[in-house]
């Protein structure tokens, strides 16, 4: 095979870290999801399906599966509204200025995870900066409790999930030709029109990853749901670590991680469905 094909040699390497940090732990969590409940171990030695069983038959994980489903669904559409004008402006920008706009989009990913939930803890807090300057304005007569909330968690994820849109999007804007937007606009479309019908379509190929890439995030978030959201929100990452951590139901905690996994492989099939002819309409 390396003297026929010396370039499949390139990708043992690859499909290595694929087989060993991918499709094995997968593997083995969907084997483990059928385990029995242990009583002096974390599983036991038979196999069964009641914990699938368990969760699709009790309301309560319906209700946070489903909450955790549209929370990551809000949280990227928030992050597309507010990333595409400031991908707009990045891909506009030259020099020091585009070294300047690059810094601030990724300044959210240079702190650490639990800095950036304790700065935001302190924040709103209720005597913290944020209850403070509204009391300031005027705009409520007496502190909010902020902490704890789903809006707070929303909040936060969109913070540190815009740079994951905004990097495609201005990719995208970039390698659009500007002697496209110059001759519609020559041909009598308004600027509207232009934006409508040739930057928009153009930069769906930017829009698609960035979706996805912020849906999966946002979905599989732990640390700020879990600090931000407290015991007040329930989201299914903080439930599947407190089975695997706390409750040490590696069989349940699995089945949970399956149920979530399998969802949000569904709506991004469904998303994907959805904007096929988006898709191909921006690649004539």
């Amino acid at each position: 095979m390396s003297l026929k094909n010396p370039k499949l040699l390139l990708a043992i390497p690859a499909i290595a870290l694929i087989f060993v940090f991918m499709i094995l732990p997968i593997t083995n969590m969907v084997e483990m999801s059928f385990r029995t409940p242990g009583t002096s171990a974390p599983f036991g030695d038979d196999y069964t399906a009641q914990h699938y069983d368990r969760i699709l038959s009790d309301g309560h994980y319906w209700s946070v599966l489903i909450r955790s489903l549209l929370t990551a669904g809000l949280v990227t559409v928030l992050c597309l509204i507010v990333s595409y004008p400031i991908a707009w402006h990045m891909s506009k920008a030259r020099g020091m200025k585009a070294v300047f706009l690059y810094a601030c989009i990724a300044s959210p990913l240079m702190t650490g995870v639990l800095v950036r939930n304790f700065g935001w803890m302190i924040a709103a807090a209720l005597n913290g900066p944020l209850n403070q300057t509204l009391l300031g304005l005027g705009i409520i007569e007496m502190p909010l409790r902020l902490l704890f909330t789903q809006g707070l968690v929303i909040l936060a994820l969109v913070h540190v999930f815009v740079p994951f849109m905004v990097l495609p999007i201005n990719n995208a804007l970039r390698n659009i030709s500007p002697t496209l937007i110059e001759a519609s606009s020559s041909m009598g479309a308004t600027r509207r029109e232009v934006f409508r019908d040739i930057i928009l379509p153009l930069s769906f190929p930017g829009i698609y990853p960035g979706m996805i890439l912020v849906y999966v995030l946002a979905v599989a978030a732990y640390v700020t749901p879990a600090l931000l959201g407290g015991a007040m929100v329930s989201y299914m990452p903080t439930l599947i670590i407190g089975e695997l951590t706390g409750t040490f139901q590696w069989p349940f905690g699995s089945a949970l991680a399956i149920v979530l996994s399998v969802s949000t492989i569904l709506v991004v099939a469904l998303f994907t469905a959805l904007t096929s002819r988006l898709m191909e309409r921006s690649k004539a």
